[in-house]
């Protein structure tokens, strides 16, 4: 596997910004819209748990555990993003992800943030 298989964001064409800080440099909020986010939850796969604790018992990264993170990470992303842009927003501000194990079967992950418009100044 190589790195493009465990990063994450956007690609440089996405028409809805979205950036960790509370403003983007060269840019004013011109509307605030409000909260978004985008929630998804990943079920353990049987076999991953069975391959996860065998190698924990001799060290180092468990990568199917890894890459599969970073798949929900990318579909809460992406439904963070719809919904941005279904309310009119071409930015969300100060994004940030929240992972909870979810009722004992799976993992939930929530990526949320202020879905705002933007214009060049």
């Amino acid at each position: 596997m190589g790195i493009e298989d465990f990063g994450g964001g956007q690609t440089a064409q996405a028409d809805v910004l979205v950036v960790t800080t509370n403003d983007v440099p060269g840019y004013q909020v011109t509307q605030v819209i409000g909260e978004v986010f985008g929630l998804t939850v990943r079920s353990r796969h049987l076999g991953s748990q069975i391959g996860a604790g065998l190698k924990s018992l001799v060290g180092g990264e468990l990568k199917g555990l890894t890459k599969t993170l970073v798949e929900t990470r990318n579909q809460a992303m992406e439904r963070l993003v719809e919904q941005a842009r279904a309310r009119g927003a071409n930015a969300v501000l100060m994004m940030r992800f929240d992972v909870s194990e979810a009722a004992d079967v799976g993992t939930e992950v929530c990526a949320y943030g202020t879905a705002a418009v933007i214009s060049q100044v």
